[in-house]
């Protein structure tokens, strides 16, 4: 296993996206062009992609919210590859990354329509928050939290 740091311009972090970005039309429904509007990918400079057997695999990115803050994006597993802790690993690296960089927290957003999302993010101790920025209003969102150490 290859755990990549890099940057949006990363084609196989591009490829996962566009994975990504098929589930979550068909999830999200008639809300995907509200979210898909917050989830360009042109200006991110902290990438993970994790590649196993020269095959990308799983990513997720940060960006700053403000100066304390970042938050978490893109985060993506393939189909077959759920349930074995890829997710958990890049989520890890990130929040590492995060930390290095002087950030003191990390925060997110994800809908109702993923619950395993909605696990991940709880099994790896964030906090439900209330929601925050664009999402305030958005009744299928669901805001989260961590402090890094």
């Amino acid at each position: 296993m290859i755990i990549k740091r890099t940057t949006s311009k990363d084609q196989d972090f591009i490829d996962l996206v566009k994975l990504l970005d098929a589930d979550l039309a068909k999830r999200d429904g008639d809300d995907h062009a509200f979210f898909a509007q917050y989830n360009k990918i042109d200006q991110i400079n902290h990438v993970v992609v994790v590649i196993i057997d020269d095959r990308p695999v799983a990513c997720g990115a940060i960006k700053p919210y403000d100066e304390n803050t970042m938050e978490v994006k893109r985060m993506y597993t393939l189909p077959e590859k759920r349930g074995t802790g890829l997710a958990s690993i890049v989520l890890k690296e990130l929040e590492k990354w995060a930390f290095e960089s002087g950030y003191e927290k990390c925060i997110l957003e994800t809908g109702i329509r993923q619950p395993e999302a909605i696990a991940l993010y709880t099994k790896n101790d964030y906090h439900l928050i209330p929601n925050y920025g664009q999402y305030v209003d958005v009744k299928d969102s669901r805001c989260f939290l961590k402090q890094l150490q």
